[in-house]
């Protein structure tokens, strides 16, 4: 019984840090994403939209990861390979991808202004 006890304290305070860790862990991902003349990560925003069903086809809780170009917006072209890029580095670490989906998430996109969102998945 007493060496139980340690695990179930060592597994509460695991599974209380695990939010923290995981936007810990897409903040330190996201901001080696661009060098610094390219743009600046500014952070993410969970969205939970409650006006939609649960069982609804309809992305409901998604996450949108920030960033800011450091000088005038990109080409169209140029702007499509930032988010490009963007998802790529997301998708490629899948254990993020595997705790964003359990705690919920249907759905990541990437923003470089407040007008725009671009879909990764």
């Amino acid at each position: 019984m007493r060496a139980l006890l340690p695990s179930l304290a060592s597994a509460t305070v695991i599974a209380l840090t695990a939010p923290t860790a995981q936007a810990e862990n897409l903040d330190v991902l996201m901001s080696g994403v661009f060098t610094d003349n390219e743009a600046t990560y500014i952070g993410f925003e969970s969205i939970e939209r409650e006006d939609i069903p649960e069982l609804a086809a309809v992305d409901r809780k998604y996450l949108v990861v920030d960033f800011r170009f450091t000088g005038q917006e990109p080409a169209s072209e140029q702007l499509q390979a930032s988010v490009h890029k963007v998802c790529m580095t997301l998708l490629k670490d899948r254990d993020l991808i595997r705790s964003l989906s359990d705690s919920g998430y249907d759905m990541v996109s990437v923003a470089f202004d407040r007008q725009s969102q671009f879909d990764c998945l």
